[in-house]
């Protein structure tokens, strides 16, 4: 299929992002009891309660929220949030993520000055931006991440800015548009090793996410820091994750997070197994190994998570 097919392609939704693979027999049961270090406080401190009424105030959408996240809870309470822009459905169907998959409609022109001046209220140091893959749109939503940094940069100039981008199906152009506002951190995530792929990332591809990451880094040099993650528990064994770390580090990605993936639905793919903290110890260890400038990897780890502190200890490696 040619570029310009797979430009105007829009997933249809689907009951079972999952597919066939969901009804594994030999998986985790959706509902098995979670090993005790996945175990966390239910979200609702008084903080979390603020920022959670502002946001939805203002009409905003977080990946925190979205995506179930298991962090909600610690993050909001320190005052730290990831927003999603350009809506909460998603023009591909990943297996493992939980937020909608369809025909987007959400396209509002003054989304990046209302996440700018919420940014701004919360007293940000260092604001994380996603959003749903956009495939339906001509430049797949980099107009949209180039109006949030801007706004920001405005309304918060003392805020770092790290963005979280599709793949923008390896265009150069789109990616330059971002690129060239300068985000503090460029992040993409590969999510999984190459062979799960066709299974857990349809529509993407891990080499083309690994020539996004390269791009990047050669368009906005030392002034951009470039970051990827990956998740566990989806059948992957260890030697394939550190051969995916070693492909990151060649494609010139310098921060690396390794987190377990949980299942969010019955739908979704299932859980082959929880990885033990030791192993994720081991990885983190490997990973430094390799070159990577800063590492977090934990089974509660997520790409956002602590992302103000990834960004010094990155600066300080170069």
């Amino acid at each position: 299929m040619d570029e310009a097919a797979e430009r105007i392609h829009v997933t249809r939704s689907r009951a079972k992002p999952g597919g066939v693979a969901a009804a594994a027999a030999d998986a985790v049961p959706l509902r098995a009891r979670k090993p005790p270090w996945l175990k966390v406080p239910a979200p609702g401190g008084p903080t979390y309660r603020r920022l959670k009424t502002m946001i939805h105030a203002d009409n905003l959408l977080t990946v925190c929220e979205e995506a179930n996240c298991p962090n909600v809870g610690e993050c909001w309470e320190r005052g730290t949030a990831t927003f999603m822009i350009l809506g909460d459905v998603c023009t591909r169907r990943c297996g493992f993520c939980n937020v909608k998959t369809g025909k987007p409609t959400w396209n509002d022109p003054l989304e990046p000055l209302r996440v700018a001046n919420q940014v701004r209220r919360m007293g940000l140091r260092h604001a994380v931006v996603t959003s749903v893959d956009r495939d339906d749109l001509p430049d797949y939503g980099a107009s949209a991440f180039v109006g949030v940094i801007r706004s920001i940069r405005m309304q918060a100039p003392g805020c770092k800015v790290e963005v979280l981008t599709p793949d923008f199906r390896g265009q150069e152009m789109p990616l330059a548009k971002v690129v060239h506002e300068r985000p503090d951190v460029f992040n993409h995530n590969v999510e999984t090793v190459p062979r799960l792929y066709p299974i857990a990332r349809r529509g993407s591809r891990f080499m083309r996410s690994c020539r996004v990451l390269r791009m990047a880094k050669e368009m906005g040099g030392e002034d951009v820091v470039t970051k990827s993650g990956l998740m566990v528990g989806l059948g992957e064994e260890f030697e394939e994750m550190l051969e995916a770390f070693q492909l990151l580090r060649d494609h010139s990605v310098q921060v690396l997070t390794v987190g377990q993936y949980l299942r969010p639905t019955e739908n979704h793919l299932p859980v082959a197994r929880y990885w033990h903290p030791e192993e994720f110890a081991a990885l983190e260890r490997a990973a430094y190994e390799i070159g990577f400038e800063s590492v977090a990897a934990g089974p509660l780890v997520r790409s956002s998570y602590h992302a103000d502190e990834q960004l010094p200890a990155a600066a300080s490696a170069a």
